[in-house]
């Protein structure tokens, strides 16, 4: 990011970035999940179950752990779940398994499903523990582009049907957004990367830096593969389309996290910073900004706090960071000559359509500036569209790319989706729900002859 040294927030040391970014949900210790196994009901047809995207078998592992068979309890989570780990740490869970915990009705205290989860999974991985392996080789070959959640989950199921499964990814690590996308305070690097590696230890090959379309093309993997899965996720943020953006210290936010994720002490921070968004990327972009170094961070969102998309947990977390809110507001135009040097926001009311609909449009005279040096933008994420046009029959709507709400085949026979590129909630559980069912699709897909070399 080329901003002058009096721009940039002092470098964090690898003892201060341990510190300030060190995990905001501790872990259990053994009693302490012992305890809290023991408040579980073991309900039958247990409503956590259901609103578990992958179906662990909540009752039963956490009954494993509470009779002290931690690695039983690992090998049912991680029968539905491969990565129960990251799950247990990021899943919003007061919106699944835990909000729905019958203890709720009840007005108590839900069981702490995600850090009994965690205990479980961290266990197995620490102690090198193999939870089940490859099937027989079946004779056939998968492609998995990206390597994120999705594309290791669909890897996993499949090398448990016995194919042989390749991943293509960008990255140097597997783990995808797990690991640079992530805020790490939530998954450290090194945890994320663990986990990805106990996947790829059934069988699974990882070809890093590669880009398929410019190092592999995609010819070579329709000949070499019977099916490809795509859990190539979205791309950056769409442009904000205001003059200056193009100064030097804008930058989107996923790319901003994927640089302080892979190279924490080397990853420079402006001393004032703007994040424009108002869902969970943005809040882990202002947070990570903070933690970074950054002085003072301002969030600008279009509509009030009780509009924003991010969790109410992710929002208390910003204002624990001294984080400067402003409500209804968007940017006009980013300040500066050479470098970024501020913001010109406008404040919006709300006005309703003829249908009914609410609007928000710009309040005349409003205009106001912040100092600033870097402004990362956080306004969603565009779809690959360009890449994912050189292949035939995929189709879209609303940006997300379409494939069956079943077995994940898109409108290509040959190719299979997941994961946010297709929507269908953009959380790392669902991801990894995609995944698995993906693997089945293209199992019966192939074993019926359906797809052709």
């Amino acid at each position: 990011m080329e901003l002058p040294a009096n721009r940039l927030a002092p470098r964090l040391t690898k003892k201060a970035h341990e510190e300030r970014f060190a995990d905001v949900k501790p872990a259990f210790t053994l009693d302490e999940a012992l305890a809290e196994s023991a408040r579980c009901l073991f309900c039958y047809d247990a409503p956590c179950i259901q609103a578990c995207p992958t179906r662990i078998d909540v009752p039963t592992f956490i009954k494993k752990i509470m009779t002290g068979n931690v690695k039983g309890a690992a090998k049912t989570i991680y029968d539905s779940n491969v990565f129960g780990a990251t799950c247990g740490r990021v899943c919003p869970v007061e919106k699944l398994c835990e909000g729905s915990c019958v203890m709720v009705p009840l007005q108590k205290k839900p069981i702490e499903i995600g850090r009994l989860q965690r205990f479980a999974s961290d266990w197995a991985i620490e102690n090198d523990v193999r939870l089940g392996g490859a099937g027989a080789p079946n004779g056939k070959s998968v492609a998995c582009i990206g390597g994120g959640p999705s594309s290791l989950s669909c890897a996993a199921e499949l090398r448990r049907l016995g194919y042989a499964v390749t991943i293509y990814d960008a990255h140097p690590h597997p783990g995808g957004l797990n690991i640079y996308g992530c805020a790490p305070y939530k998954v450290s690097f090194a945890d994320g990367v663990k986990e990805a590696q106990t996947i790829l230890a059934l069988g699974v090959t990882f070809v890093p830096d590669t880009r398929v379309g410019i190092d592999v093309k995609l010819a070579e993997l329709e000949k070499k593969h019977d099916a490809i899965f795509l859990g190539i996720g979205l791309g950056e943020s769409p442009s904000l389309g205001v003059p200056g953006e193009g100064l030097p210290g804008v930058v989107g936010a996923i790319d901003w996290i994927d640089r302080l994720c892979a190279n924490p002490t080397q990853t420079r921070v402006g001393r004032r910073v703007a994040v424009v968004g108002g869902g969970n990327t943005a809040v882990d972009a202002a947070t990570d900004s903070k933690r970074a170094g950054a002085e003072q961070v301002h969030m600008i969102y279009r509509r009030s706090r009780e509009d924003m998309s991010a969790y109410p947990y992710e929002q208390d977390l910003a204002c624990k960071d001294e984080v400067v809110f402003h409500w209804n507001a968007i940017p006009v135009r980013v300040l500066g000559t050479s470098h970024v040097e501020g913001l010109e926001l406008v404040k919006l009311r709300e006005a309703h359509k003829t249908d009914g609909k609410s609007r928000f449009v710009p309040i005349e005279g409003s205009n106001y500036t912040i100092e600033v040096d870097m402004v990362i933008t956080a306004i969603g994420q565009k779809q690959h569209e360009e890449w994912l046009s050189k292949i035939p029959g995929l189709k879209f709507q609303d940006r997300f790319l379409q494939a069956d709400e079943k077995t994940y085949q898109t409108g290509n026979p040959r190719y299979f989706a997941g994961g946010d590129c297709i929507g269908r909630g953009m959380e790392v559980v669902y991801a990894v729900a995609h995944g698995r069912k993906a693997a089945h699709g293209i199992h019966g897909c192939l074993s019926s002859k359906k797809a052709r070399r």
